[in-house]
């Protein structure tokens, strides 16, 4: 689309770099405010942010309008990272079923990814009647009908997890908005704060306590290392479409080839319920080698060893962020979370760093040292089991 509006590879260039930036400054901020407000209403909000991009993409194909489409598509990601995890957690404590996050994540996270088949289906149908205008405008439809589907959600209460998995040092500030129950919804008619505060200081508040508990709780500081940094390899996935066409797959049929890949990652996510934390290392290990070896094998059947590399890491990566939720234990839960969303924007700048002086053997070292770091990432804080 950007290509074909007349851009630059410059611009292009320039516009990524924008969404990049984006992310990185947004992720925090936006993970206090559905602390603060509403993980329901910032989850709706960001599937309105990117309807709005794609509204700008669509009525207006110039480089002003796609740079400020992409930074709505960056605060429309980042309102709802975190959010949807902390979102998601709460519910089930709510229901007295918090055990069962891993396998629920793990659905969602399997139909992220099949999404993608009848998204590329559509948009294959539409672009002969209308281009990118229509596949754009049809973006916008679906995107609003996410956000409508989200503001239906109920807003869970807020509550301590009360586990080790936080330390003392994160409970301890009086103004951390830790002392009891909320419920996000209700914030706006308690002035905005469930701690009592304004809306500043409320704010601060969160993002002191949220920080707080992301850089002194232990525990929390190795999930959210190995969270940042198992996320990013998922950027290998960008490089899938070259290795299938690099192996001797023709150009037309890369798109046919590569389909198990994601089908076989949806799978994984789906089984990541039976997983558990100490087989996570040794697992996405062992699938790094398997990557490994369809890299010196370098066929077109060794996309099977690679589907089956994206299948264990998919269903390890819900393993990790299952454990983050775990071992956060204040109410700033989406603050904490959108800071392994940082970590991951950066690691993810060494992961292709990586691949673009080295290829993909740099990459897999990069992976077989996040399989490494697991163990010691994912083991049960003091006092808990698993």
């Amino acid at each position: 689309m950007f290509a074909d509006s007349g851009l630059s590879e410059s611009e292009i260039a320039a516009l990524l770099a924008i969404w990049s930036i984006t992310g990185v400054l947004a992720e925090v901020p936006t993970g206090v405010l559905a602390d603060r407000i509403s993980r329901r209403g910032s989850i709706a909000a960001g599937g309105v942010a990117q309807a709005l991009a794609y509204v700008l993409w669509s009525a207006f194909p110039e480089f002003g309008a796609f740079a400020a489409g992409f930074v709505l598509w960056g605060i429309g990601g980042t309102l709802v990272s975190g959010a949807l995890e902390a979102w998601l957690y709460d519910a089930l404590v709510d229901l007295g079923e918090p055990a069962r996050f891993q396998r629920l994540y793990g659905r969602i996270s399997s139909c992220e990814l099949i999404a993608q088949i009848p998204a590329a289906i559509a948009a294959t149908v539409l672009f002969p009647w209308g281009g990118f205008a229509l596949v754009g405008w049809a973006s916008v439809g679906t995107c609003l009908g996410a956000a409508v589907l989200a503001a239906r959600l109920p807003e869970p209460s807020r509550r301590r997890a009360g586990g080790d998995g936080a330390g003392d040092d994160a409970g301890d500030d009086p103004d951390s908005g830790d002392g009891g129950e909320c419920r996000g919804g209700d914030h706006a008619a308690a002035g905005g704060a469930c701690s009592g505060l304004g809306a500043t200081g409320g704010y601060l508040a969160t993002l002191r306590a949220g920080i707080g508990e992301a850089v002194r709780a232990p525990a929390v500081r190795r999930v959210l290392v190995v969270v940042a940094l198992l996320t990013s390899v998922d950027d290998i996935e960008e490089f899938f479409p070259l290795l299938a066409e690099n192996w001797g797959v023709p150009p037309q049929w890369v798109p046919v080839a590569t389909l198990g890949i994601p089908l076989a990652g949806a799978c994984g996510a789906l089984l990541a319920g039976r997983v558990r934390p100490a087989r996570a290392g040794p697992l996405l290990l062992a699938a790094t080698g398997a990557f490994a070896a369809a890299g010196v094998w370098a066929s077109p059947s060794s996309l099977v060893l690679v589907a089956g590399f994206y299948a264990v890491y998919r269903g390890v990566l819900v393993v990790a962020n299952a454990r983050l939720q775990e071992h956060i234990d204040g109410t700033a839960r989406a603050t904490v979370t959108s800071v392994a969303g940082v970590g991951t924007d950066l690691a993810g700048l060494l992961l292709l760093g990586a691949w673009a002086l080295a290829g993909l053997p740099a990459a897999l070292v990069l992976t077989a040292f996040v399989a490494v770091l697991l163990p010691w990432g994912l083991r049960a804080a003091a006092g808990t089991t698993g």
